[in-house]
């Protein structure tokens, strides 16, 4: 069976609203400074070491007051040599700006014992978006004897040619010390160096390389 009452509308009782002067009578919020880098360790003092090896010993005593000078006056991280266990170490101090500031400088002289020069490995410093990556020739082919000296000057080419002109055409800084290499620079950019160096070991010549260097490096342009 249908009923035929009507139904019955719910009726909603209007609350009052709070008076707005509730809301002004709240205390103003506290405005906190940001911590220092010795206050969020609890005070305590943080350190890095950075080994020297045997080869990088001369040049580093050329050019200490180099990384010294931005280490200690820009970055506010005291740094020292220790002669007796041959590392570079580095602390915060109280007056360090930033926690992230150690790790910089201690990127900034691990780069320098790789082999770059300290005009290239000092923008660690000043960008955040710059990294070094590192591998081994052995890490894409492997390679003996006279093969493994041939893909080395593949990589170099006459006078350093095709090192520089992949560094020029990526933004990058490369090392290739031996059988290892070094690439310095932002993301895409070592990508980019890194598939034109495994195409040199791989055995490709250079022309081809070139052709294709210039080929993604253009897209590389128009996207950003």
């Amino acid at each position: 069976m249908q009923s035929n009452e009507a139904p019955v509308s719910m009726e909603v009782e209007a609350v009052p609203s709070e008076p707005s002067s509730a809301a002004a009578a709240l205390p103003p919020k506290p405005i906190f400074e940001p911590l220092k880098a010795h206050e969020m360790s609890d005070g305590r003092v943080q350190f890095r070491k950075v080994s020297v090896p045997p080869h990088r010993y001369s040049p580093l005593k050329k050019v200490w007051m180099d990384i010294y000078t931005p280490v200690y006056e820009q970055m506010k991280i005291d740094i020292r040599m220790n002669l007796k266990g041959r590392k570079v170490e580095l602390k915060t101090r109280a007056d360090t700006p930033d926690v992230s500031n150690l790790q910089k400088c201690s990127d900034f002289v691990q780069a320098f014992m790789l082999g770059f020069d300290v005009i290239d490995a000092i923008a660690l410093l000043r960008m955040d978006e710059l990294y070094v990556e590192s591998f081994e020739i052995k890490d894409v082919k492997t390679l003996r004897g006279e093969h493994l000296s041939r893909a080395i000057g593949r990589l170099s080419g006459k006078g350093g040619k095709t090192k520089f002109a992949i560094e020029n055409a990526t933004k990058t800084r490369i090392v290739i010390a031996d059988t290892k290499i070094h690439i310095l620079g932002s993301f895409a950019n070592i990508k980019v160096a890194r598939d034109s160096l495994c195409s040199l070991i791989l055995g490709s010549p250079a022309g081809k390389v070139y052709s294709k260097l210039r080929a993604v490096t253009a897209r590389l342009a128009e996207r950003f």
